[in-house]
């Protein structure tokens, strides 16, 4: 009879640290996975803003520039059109964009971590001519 309470003690701790083991692999996966979103966001909208050519300089001079109001503009739509906010910043013929997204966890907020934040950037430019080889 000396032994009553050890065990359940023993099988608590046990499920604590297999709760917890659990609770990382989940949101440490989900909050991965937000990441490479972020990433895939930033990329696109930096994309979407690099297609903002300056075509009057370009019909003039052939030269390949952006019009740097419009290529934010761009790239903001883009971020609002799927539920992302982020920076947007234009220089020279380069669009970068930054993505921070908050991924609200599972069951790490039973530990007290109720957020993960993540950040995505991407940077783009415009490219003259065809890039697919026709065969």
């Amino acid at each position: 009879m000396g032994e009553d309470g050890r065990v359940s003690a023993f099988v608590l701790a046990l499920m604590l640290g297999l709760l917890a083991l659990a609770g990382l692999s989940l949101d440490g996966g989900l909050a991965l996975a937000s990441k490479v979103r972020a990433g895939g966001q930033a990329e696109s909208a930096a994309r979407a803003g690099a297609q903002a050519l300056d075509l009057t300089a370009y019909r003039a001079t052939g030269e390949v520039r952006l019009d740097p109001a419009r290529a934010r503009d761009l790239a903001q739509r883009y971020l609002s059109a799927v539920g992302a906010t982020g920076a947007v910043q234009v220089a020279g013929d380069t669009v970068t964009v930054q993505v921070t997204t908050t991924y609200r966890t599972q069951l790490l907020s039973l530990i007290g971590i109720d957020d993960i934040h993540a950040h995505g950037s991407g940077a783009a430019h415009p490219q003259r001519g065809v890039t697919a080889v026709e065969p």
